[in-house]
This record gives structure tokens, C-alpha cells and sequence, in this order.
């Protein structure tokens, strides 16, 4: 346990943002997972648009958002 109140507040502060991020990843992974299984035009929209929102928020970086759209686009095209 923490000696301090500042290092208690990190924790729990920290434990808050963890708990946040690993919602939100999961999410992000369950969109990109639907995107890829359908391919249709909306449900490209969708998995960038969850990308974009993800790269926004902080849970995943912007370059590897950009990065994953790149992807995304470039399995869409090889499948049409």
C-alpha cells in the first residue's frame, strides 16, 4: 500500500485510467473484428471511425492509427 497520500492517489487515479483504456481497446478490437469480417462500405466508415476516435482519446497512439486505417484500406481494396 502506498505510504503516501499523493502515491494512493496515483493509484487509484492510475487503476481508473487502466480500467478506461482496456474498455475501450476492447471495443476498438471488437470493431476492427466486425470490419473485417464485412467489408461492406459503412462498416469501413465504422472501423476508421473508431480508430480515429481511439487515436483522439489517447487509448492507442496516432501514428498506429493511422497505421491500422492504412491496413484496413489496403485489405478493402484486395478484397473488391
Amino acid at each position: 500500500m502506498a505510504n503516501h497520500v499523493s502515491a494512493a492517489k496515483r493509484h487509484i487515479q492510475s487503476e481508473k485510467r487502466r480500467s478506461r483504456n482496456r474498455a475501450a481497446k476492447s471495443a476498438l478490437h471488437t470493431q476492427i473484428k466486425k470490419t473485417q469480417g464485412d467489408m461492406g462500405p459503412e462498416a469501413i466508415r465504422l472501423g476508421q471511425q473508431a480508430l480515429a476516435v481511439a487515436a483522439r482519446k489517447g487509448v492507442i497512439h496516432k501514428k498506429a492509427a493511422s497505421r491500422r486505417i492504412s491496413r484496413l484500406m489496403k485489405a478493402a481494396q484486395n478484397r473488391a
